[in-house]
């Protein structure tokens, strides 16, 4: 029986609704493209499937950088966030990083709204079943009611769906998460030719809040005032177009406006938690050999903790609300695969949940992703033109990582119809551009996670300054508005006059910039008449700039050296098994990963500075050139 082909063909299909589609989608019909989504239920666009928070530790600079470039996961966290906190705040400015609690529905329908009313952009409802393909170039999809939709990109961002299956004890069932069906793409992937692999995440059960006892928890208030996410929260209104926006909690264009935050709490395991889940480990689908996919070594289930870490008599729980208009909470920290009989007896062991009723339980899921060395940094793929990849598919974990690779490969599919060059982020230039190229340079062992630790110029790439390091960026090619670009040229300036005006005026005999490096100083104690030179934003951004001069000018020294490298583009058809001097272990990595540059090259596992000089001896011998 013949396809029935849809009479609208698109730009860019987008494969999924989570959190790395909804922001490839916006990207690239902001940037004009005609784009479709397709996904298996419109009634999950934007779910948030675990901990309904944003943020975190590396996590917050990458959201901060999705908003500067003009994505949405910032203005919809600052728009349903319930607490909001700055992590680290005590610590150096390099791994501060905020994080919000949000509104489950109200984060998961607005989002939805989004796309709903964003131009150059159509939802449809449908389970891709296969990519169609000809002369290596993506041409369409085809969905499993026998639709074809026809197109010049399609991006995959179908996080756990792709051969999911979920397991709670012994016990398991198809399905990427609870409730929700699988897809099948992932056999057809197979087919063209990809690398795929298993990997495993998992979630902790859910409680009814009216059951604990929080007398017996510790109290975790949100941050007065609230930090945000987006440099442009001042334009969320909870108004619309059509009236009042429901869904948008927090009216940050109201000056009078101020967010009633929601505490958090904290409790604790204990030895008779611990002696419950050992008596059953058996019973642990991981521990009995059922499941076959690498888990995250950085949230490991509570199964893993009290067997990995035996030595430790307790471990936190965070008791964290999903929402202002429910009594759900998310029992962060005890995620678990085992059955729901032992969940009961743990979770009832623990101070404050002695009387606790579980809502959903916790489980694990295992799913197929593709080794991202199989990708450009761009997130094409190298087997098919016009095909991009992002999110959970590429072996990560996380909200904040598959929402900026959404981004990325929306900006780039959409280039790619324009015929236009491509949108390549450094690790100099951004978070975002650290995880990609860990990504497509070293692959996966286990689910990736940024961290602050993953970039080696963290100094420079501070959340704070997200939008001068991006925002420009973004408006070069068309992505960010006119008033927006305007609000971050004109911050860009003004820091630039400070950092002039801090290094030839005086305050108490000694120039500004020295001031600030006496312990003590900091911006609260600026004489006024020249506080009021510059709003705070300027100020706090020459705070850190003046006391960490000397770390941040190494910083700028390192990139420069490397910078000649990074520079060097390498043809995408060299056949490095051509170049006689290098070893063959380098010429089978080089050709595996076809790195796009000389410092791409440098840090592939295994590729040493001698094999470095030899490519560049052998460049020059050749006569090539990008």
């Amino acid at each position: 029986m013949s396809n029935y082909i849809f009479p609208k063909k698109y730009d860019v299909i987008v494969i999924g609704a989570g959190h790395a589609g909804v922001e490839a989608a916006l990207a690239a019909a902001r940037l004009n493209c005609e784009v479709a989504v397709l996904t298996q239920n419109l009634d999950t666009v934007g779910q948030m499937s675990c901990n309904p928070a944003i943020g975190g530790l590396g996590k917050g600079h990458m959201v901060r950088e999705i908003d500067a470039l003009g994505g949405a996961m910032g203005l919809n966290t600052d728009a349903t966030g319930i607490q909001f906190r700055m992590l680290n705040a005590s610590k150096g400015p390099s791994v501060r990083a905020p994080r919000a609690q949000c509104d489950k529905k109200a984060y998961q329908f607005r989002m939805k709204y989004l796309l709903e009313n964003q131009n150059n952009l159509d939802l449809h409802q449908g389970n891709v079943a296969k990519i169609l393909v000809k002369n290596e170039e993506v041409c369409g999809i085809v969905t499993n009611l026998g639709i074809e939709y026809q197109t010049n990109s399609v991006i995959v961002s179908s996080g756990t769906f792709m051969r999911g299956l979920m397991h709670v004890g012994k016990q398991n069932q198809a399905g990427g998460r609870m409730g929700d069906g699988i897809s099948t793409l992932s056999d057809c992937l197979k087919e063209l030719g990809f690398e795929i692999h298993r990997f495993k995440t998992g979630t902790p059960c859910r409680l009814n809040g009216r059951s604990i006892n929080l007398e017996k928890c510790e109290k975790q208030d949100g941050d007065s005032p609230p930090p945000r996410f987006s440099f442009m929260s001042e334009t969320i209104s909870d108004h619309s177009e059509n009236g009042k926006n429901t869904f948008t909690l927090n009216n940050w264009s109201d000056s009078s406006f101020h967010v009633e935050q929601l505490p958090c709490w904290i409790t604790y395991t204990n030895q008779k938690t611990h002696d419950i889940i050992n008596d059953n480990l058996d019973q642990s689908p991981m521990y009995s050999g059922i499941i076959e996919g690498v888990g995250p070594r950085y949230c490991p289930s509570i199964e893993d903790k009290v067997v990995r870490f035996a030595e430790r008599e307790r471990h936190q729980v965070f008791l964290e609300p999903e929402g202002r208009q429910t009594n759900e909470y998310y029992i962060n920290g005890v995620s678990t695969s085992l059955p729901y009989s032992v969940q009961y007896d743990f979770i009832r062991s623990i101070a404050g949940l002695e009387n606790a009723e579980i809502i959903r339980p916790g489980y694990a899921v295992e799913y197929d992703f593709c080794t991202p060395t199989q990708l450009y940094p761009t997130l094409e793929t190298k087997k098919v033109g016009g095909l991009f990849f992002a999110g959970q598919i590429n072996g990560t974990s996380g909200y904040e990582e598959a929402g900026g690779q959404g981004l990325i490969a929306g900006i780039n599919a959409a280039l790619k119809c324009r015929s236009e060059d491509p949108f390549v982020l450094s690790r100099a230039d951004s978070y975002l551009g650290v995880m990609i190229d860990d990504l497509v340079t070293k692959g996966v062992t286990e689910p990736y996670r940024m961290f602050t630790s993953r970039a080696e110029y963290r100094l420079l790439l501070r959340q704070d300054n997200a939008d001068l390091r991006l925002t420009e960026l973004g408006g070069k090619i068309g992505l960010i508005q006119k008033d927006r670009l305007a609000k971050a040229l004109d911050k860009k300036k003004a820091f630039e006059q400070a950092l002039i005006f801090g290094r030839k005026t005086n305050i108490e005999g000694i120039r500004i910039n020295e001031w600030f490096r006496k312990p003590g100083n900091c911006v609260d104690k600026l004489p006024d008449e020249i506080s009021k030179l510059y709003n705070s934003e300027i100020w706090a951004l020459i705070e850190i700039e003046f006391q960490n001069e000397g770390y941040i000018a190494r910083q700028e020294l390192m990139i420069n050296r490397t910078q000649a490298m990074e520079d060097l583009k390498l043809p995408k058809d060299i056949d490095y098994s051509d170049v006689g001097s290098l070893k063959k272990e380098a010429q089978v990595r080089l050709n595996e990963i076809k790195p796009s540059t000389l410092g791409q090259a440098s840090r592939i596992s295994g590729i040493t500075p001698a094999d470095i000089s030899v490519i560049s001896i052998w460049l020059k011998k050749e006569n090539i050139s990008s």
